[in-house]
């Protein structure tokens, strides 16, 4: 405990101070928080992955891909080729799909196309179980 002695003036001021001395108090915590940071270990955080070692295999034929192009007015061309309707763009479709190796569809909407003909497309292909579905062209949209 510290306290504040007076000179030995006048009555008045000799009050004495009897306030706890805080700083060493805070200093020895401060002191033995460091010692309890520095002696807990260092806990590592790993992951543990079985990662594929060596290169895979190399794909020696190119994947073939069906080009569907969506205008402006919902006409479809199949590989440049004028689809009249949805039923029938539902035949070439399901002829897609029953092949042992699913060509890549790219869809390739017209910049001015709606997006009910576009999700009219994507909802065939998705009904009828195309899985290797994209939309291509994405830069024309850009401006």
């Amino acid at each position: 405990m510290a306290m504040m002695v007076g000179s030995g003036g006048d009555a008045g001021d000799g009050d004495v101070m009897v306030d706890i001395n805080t700083t060493p108090l805070i200093d020895v915590m401060l002191v033995l928080l460091i010692m309890l940071i520095i002696t807990i270990p260092v806990q590592t955080h790993a992951v543990k992955l079985d990662m594929p070692s060596g290169v895979p295999p190399v794909s020696v034929v190119p994947p073939e891909v069906v080009t569907i192009d969506v205008d402006f007015d919902g006409t479809v061309l199949w590989n440049g080729r004028v689809i009249p309707d949805r039923r029938a763009l539902e035949t070439e479709l399901r002829s897609v799909v029953a092949r042992p190796v699913q060509p890549e569809l790219h869809l390739r909407p017209n910049k001015l196309a709606t997006y009910r003909y576009v999700a009219a497309v994507l909802a065939s292909a998705q009904h009828l179980g195309a899985t290797k579905i994209g939309i291509v062209g994405n830069e024309q949209l850009l401006d």
